[in-house]
């Protein structure tokens, strides 16, 4: 198996699980709403459909493209959230992380983009050694 395809995979199973969370332990998620999003219960059932989706779609091949778009739109949604998290770490559920480590995971969700447009890119595109 190739290694962007066992990747692929990885980022499934971690998507669906991530997503899955959102209505098993919506908490966290809660607590990491910036105040101005309308409906926050609402967002993060929606945003862990989107996960589950794009977690599903990563593990089709035929589908792989689509849901690696899918899930770069729906990290860049969800990144307001991340900023919160790391402005007002207190309120938002994380008082016990050290604030460095909030600010640098910010950087993560590029490469968390990154991460599922390679493993999406077509077989005999430039660039594409999965090997």
């Amino acid at each position: 198996m190739r290694t962007r395809q066992v990747f692929s995979y990885f980022a499934a199973v971690l998507y669906v699980l991530v997503g899955t969370l959102h209505f098993v332990k919506p908490e966290p998620y809660l607590k990491i709403m910036p105040p101005w999003i309308p409906w926050p219960e609402v967002a993060v059932m929606v945003s862990g459909v989107a996960e589950v989706i794009g977690g599903i779609g990563m593990a089709i091949p035929k589908f792989r493209r689509a849901a690696a778009w899918w899930l770069v739109a729906l990290l860049v949604a969800v990144f307001p959230a991340n900023v919160h998290m790391a402005m007002h770490p207190v309120e938002a559920g994380a008082g016990a992380i050290q604030p460095l480590f909030l600010w640098m995971r910010l950087p993560v969700q590029a490469l968390l983009i990154w991460w599922v447009l390679w493993c999406s890119r077509p077989n005999g595109s430039a660039h594409s050694s999965g090997r």
